[in-house]
C-alpha cells in the first residue's frame, strides 16, 4: 500500500541552523522544522505557523502522516515532539520521523469504550475506572488505527481489561512489551459507601424511638 499524508505542508529548507535562524524564522511567521531520517541527511526545514498550528490544535497530529513538500519533491514523516511556548502556547519548534510505506512506527492512540451502561458491573453498581485513555501502539505506517474500541458489556464488578486482551487491527502490536498494563476495570463500592449510605442521616431519629420518647412526655 502507498504511503498516504494526512496533510501536506508546503514547506522551505533552511539555509542555516541555530538560535538566532529559529527565531528569524519565527518573527516571519514560520516554525523551524527538523526531519531526522535514519541513515540519510536531516531536513531542516521551515513551516508557515499558521498551517501547523491549525493542525496540531485540531487534535490527533501526533499519529498523522504529514508531507513536507519543497520544489515539488515530498518527505513523509509523523510528529515526535512539538515544542510549545509555555507563555503564549505558540509552537515554537518540531521534530519529526521520516517514513516510508514500509515503516512500522509507535504512536499514543485513543480507546473508546462500548455499553458503559449496559455492563453487567455497572448494572449492579459498579463503577468503571479508567486507567488509560489512551495507549501505545507499534502500527504500519500505512494502518495507524485512529483508536481502539473496547466493549465492556460482560465486564463484572471485580474485572479488569488489560492491553494483551485487546483484538488489535492486523499488523498493530503493543508497545509496552512484556507489560501487560490494566487498560480499565470495575470497582464495587466500598464497605464504608454501603454503611453510609444506609445509616441514617445526622439528627434524623428511628420512629420507634421518637414513639417512645413521646409517650413518655
Amino acid at each position: 500500500m502507498a504511503i498516504q499524508a494526512a496533510v501536506t505542508f508546503p514547506s522551505n529548507a533552511r539555509a542555516q541552523t541555530g538560535t538566532g535562524s529559529a527565531r528569524e524564522a519565527r518573527r516571519q511567521g514560520f516554525t523551524p522544522v527538523n526531519v531526522y531520517a535514519a541513515g540519510e541527511k536531516n531536513h531542516a526545514l521551515t513551516v508557515e505557523t499558521r498551517l501547523i498550528s491549525n493542525e496540531y490544535f485540531r487534535g490527533g497530529f501526533m499519529n498523522k502522516i504529514v508531507a513536507f513538500e519543497v520544489n515539488g519533491k515530498s518527505t513523509f514523516a509523523i510528529p515526535r515532539e512539538v515544542q510549545l511556548n509555555p507563555v503564549s502556547d505558540k509552537i515554537e519548534h518540531a521534530d519529526f520521523i521520516a517514513v516510508t510505506e514500509k515503516s512500522v512506527v509507535k504512536v499514543r492512540v485513543p480507546v473508546h469504550f462500548l455499553n458503559t451502561e449496559k455492563a453487567v458491573g455497572i448494572k449492579r453498581g459498579g463503577v468503571l475506572n479508567i486507567v488509560r485513555h489512551e495507549i501505545d501502539l507499534l502500527a504500519p505506517v500505512t494502518a495507524i488505527p485512529k483508536a481502539i474500541d473496547i466493549d465492556i458489556l460482560n465486564l463484572n464488578i471485580g474485572d479488569s481489561v488489560h492491553i494483551n486482551d485487546l483484538k488489535l487491527p492486523a499488523g498493530v502490536s503493543s508497545a509496552s512489551k512484556g507489560r501487560n498494563v490494566t487498560i480499565a476495570s470495575i470497582a464495587g463500592r466500598s464497605n464504608d459507601e454501603e454503611e453510609a449510605k444506609g445509616a441514617p442521616a445526622a439528627g434524623d431519629v428511628p420512629a420507634s424511638t421518637a414513639k417512645a420518647a413521646d409517650a413518655k412526655k
